[in-house]
């Protein structure tokens, strides 16, 4: 059974400077909530009760924002703002957070090294904490149902442009049925005319602790950086690796028209919002 989750969220968010110089881009709001807690309340949708954040050098707000704040809730206490209240405690109660600091920004595979000792030897769910994911269905448990039917590591996968598939870590491999991959390699951030499929990882992994022996075994890569694709494809030299096929959408919100497109969908789909919002660009679409 899986228990825990991993959230890293320690890259400096470049693509979203000036506001990532003080804040953290997964602090980043989807209309009113930060895109880390919407990561977060997908891990715990799936079950998961137990997280741990890789953060770095300017997260503290995410810190802060899993905390209690006793005088903001005594303040909408004192105006009787109930509904604010419920919201802000809530937040604090979505599970068990932990927090580790990776001090220097070594790459993915580096951050999640981190987990090593916080895992205790078993299988995790690891998120990407700009990365939002909508789904008919929890993509997370479907995950962790393949790892619980298989017992090896397995990755979430989508179809991307494949003129954008230099941004991804990108898969080989067969299916063997009901949008489940049998994965035969793995490539991060493939140059053009060198990607062996279209198929990218798409920020969701189910993975055995036995990753993090590959971890100290995997060299710097890509931005000489430790990737966790280069990890996995050592890994994949010895045991099975699974990819599930996303069904719905992925949004990256570290960059920055996905963000915009992430908070009009999000925005739309509010019941408090949604009918005004979408009278609002409507209208700004007849008269620009």
């Amino acid at each position: 059974m899986i228990r825990k989750a991993v959230i890293p969220a320690a890259g400096l968010g470049t693509r979203f400077l000036p506001f990532a110089k003080a804040q953290p881009k997964e602090m980043l709001p989807i209309v009113d909530q930060p895109v880390i807690q919407y990561v977060v309340e997908e891990a715990v949708a799936a079950g998961i009760t137990d997280i741990l954040m890789i953060i770095g050098k300017g997260k503290r707000a995410i810190e802060e924002h899993f905390d209690r704040n006793f005088e903001l809730e005594a303040g909408l206490a004192e105006k009787n703002r109930e509904d604010e209240l419920a919201a802000i405690r809530r937040i604090s109660n979505l599970a068990d957070i932990h927090f580790v600091w990776q001090k220097e920004l070594n790459g993915l595979g580096d951050a999640v090294r981190h987990a090593r000792h916080h895992v205790n030897n078993e299988p995790f769910l690891l998120l990407l904490g700009d990365t939002l994911i909508q789904s008919p269905t929890s993509l997370c448990r479907r995950l962790m149902e393949v790892y619980e039917r298989y017992g090896e590591s397995v990755v979430a996968l989508e179809p991307v442009d494949p003129a954008k598939v230099g941004l991804y870590g990108v898969i080989a491999g067969r299916p063997i049925g009901d949008g489940l991959h049998l994965i035969e390699d793995l490539i991060e951030k493939p140059a053009p005319g060198q990607a062996p499929s279209n198929l990218a990882i798409a920020s969701r992994y189910v993975l055995s602790p036995r990753i993090f022996d590959y971890l100290e075994r995997t060299p710097r890569g890509k931005a000489n950086e430790i990737q966790l694709t280069d990890a996995m494809r050592l890994m994949l030299r010895d045991v099975a690796i699974y990819g599930v096929t996303l069904e719905g959408r992925r949004h990256d919100i570290g960059n920055k028209l996905d963000f915009l497109k992430t908070n009009v969908l999000y925005g739309l789909e509010r019941e408090d919002l949604g009918v005004e919002f979408r009278a609002f660009l409507t209208d700004l679409l007849a008269n620009p």
